[in-house]
């Protein structure tokens, strides 16, 4: 991924010819990785502005019907690195046509889903593919820049997330209103495969993409540093989902506002993501830490302004476009961590890093059907966001400034 420079299946000999893309190649090739993640995001993000029409078309309750946000999250979580590691050979071409053609296979069974369970398991596949994608994408990515720009290269695989975000997640909700939600599905399935389309025509196909050694990925299992990176992702950027996910609720029950308000809420939260993912990039290949310091200390701020004035409507778009900057800031630097502790494992730690923000995901929804259920309401969930981000800066004190200052001395 993005820190691959550090990283053999990608490195080219210097006196081998230099077989990457430049000019119109390089960003049409860029443009193919951010297609695909934008698919990715737009059916994400998109669950969320929908939960309360599939909840009724399909007789479930609002917690419940959180289930579907917390499956996909799993599938991410534990379906992700499992199909990193048995994929660990292959070439990172091959790999993101694989998972394209599976997200393909996820989503038109997730608008076919005719129960809570259905949907809540064809969700789980869908997720699957998501880890495995940013992985082997930020490792493409990385080929494509060269070395020394591990954040920005991240950070351009992402930006088809946070693009999503803006445009992808606030349309897919719309379409759900007007036509059904399964047409938000539909649609995701759409752009996949235009995303596998430009995938296939644009990706270099070349040896120096060619996978790695199984047991390179699986050592990085094997350290305690990655998983304490893992752990202070999972906890801070689980703060913003404690939100997001209850982002239509929020609109219309807490602020009083027509659901047409729902998809510029997202919108707003997404124009966050897109800014903060853009500064996050280029601070995370200057300063090793502070865009996750800067980011979580942010986050808190933002998820206080949405506690005390979310029902003010001004006040509510501050304070979502504040979570949205000030947590997409952190990830690159998440990102150039986990590589810098497993630098011959870039798939997997690219993996790893989704199944982080995922199980932050998962863990966000909880802890906000958590709140709502205990009758708090749904400005609440805030709160527990901010008690999660809190969690997640305290851990990365404890762990990972004396780590980095012990890799420096050695």
């Amino acid at each position: 991924m993005h820190a691959t420079a550090n990283a053999a299946p990608i490195e080219v000999e210097h006196d081998a010819p230099d077989t990457t893309p430049s000019g119109r190649g390089k960003r049409r090739a860029l443009f193919a990785l951010a297609l695909g993640t934008f698919a990715i995001g737009t059916g994400e993000f998109g669950t969320n502005g929908i939960i309360e029409l599939y909840a009724e078309d399909l007789d479930a309750s609002l917690p419940l019907a959180t289930w579907a946000v917390t499956a996909y999250a799993l599938g991410v979580v534990i379906g992700s690195p499992i199909i990193t590691i048995a994929a660990a050979r292959l070439n990172r071409k091959r790999l993101l046509l694989g998972l394209i053609g599976l997200f393909l296979v996820g989503n038109l069974f997730s608008a076919w889903a005719m129960s809570m369970d259905m949907l809540i398991a064809a969700r789980f596949v869908t997720g699957t593919v998501q880890g495995a994608y940013f992985g082997a994408g930020a490792v493409v990515a990385s080929y494509l820049y060269g070395a020394g720009k591990a954040g920005k290269a991240f950070a351009t695989v992402m930006a088809g997330l946070t693009i999503a975000t803006i445009f992808g997640s606030p349309a897919g909700t719309f379409i759900g209103q007007m036509l059904g939600w399964e047409w938000l599905y539909l649609v995701v399935a759409g752009i996949g495969l235009l995303a596998g389309l430009a995938l296939l025509m644009w990706i270099p196909s070349t040896p120096d993409l060619d996978g790695g050694s199984v047991r390179a990925e699986l050592r990085a299992f094997a350290k305690p540093l990655v998983w304490a990176m893992v752990a202070v992702a999972a906890l801070g950027i689980s703060s913003i989902f404690a939100v997001y996910t209850f982002i239509a609720p929020i609109v219309t029950d807490a602020a009083g506002q027509s659901p047409a308000i729902i998809p510029i809420a997202l919108a707003v939260f997404g124009l966050g993501m897109a800014a903060g993912n853009a500064l996050g990039g280029r601070i995370a290949d200057r300063h090793l830490t502070a865009g996750l310091v800067l980011g979580y200390l942010l986050v808190s701020l933002s998820l206080i302004i949405v506690g005390i004035g979310g029902a003010w409507l001004p006040t509510l778009f501050i304070g979502l476009f504040g979570v949205g900057a000030s947590a997409m800031m952190a990830i690159p630097t998440i990102q150039v961590l986990l590589t810098r502790f497993a630098p011959d494992a870039p798939t997997l730690v690219g993996s790893l890093n989704l199944a982080a923000l995922n199980a932050a995901n998962a863990f966000g929804a909880v802890g906000g059907a958590i709140v709502i259920g205990a009758g708090y309401g749904v400005l609440a969930t805030s709160w527990a966001g901010l008690v999660l981000v809190l969690a997640g800066l305290a851990a990365f004190a404890v762990f990972i400034p004396r780590a980095l200052t012990a890799s420096r001395s050695q």
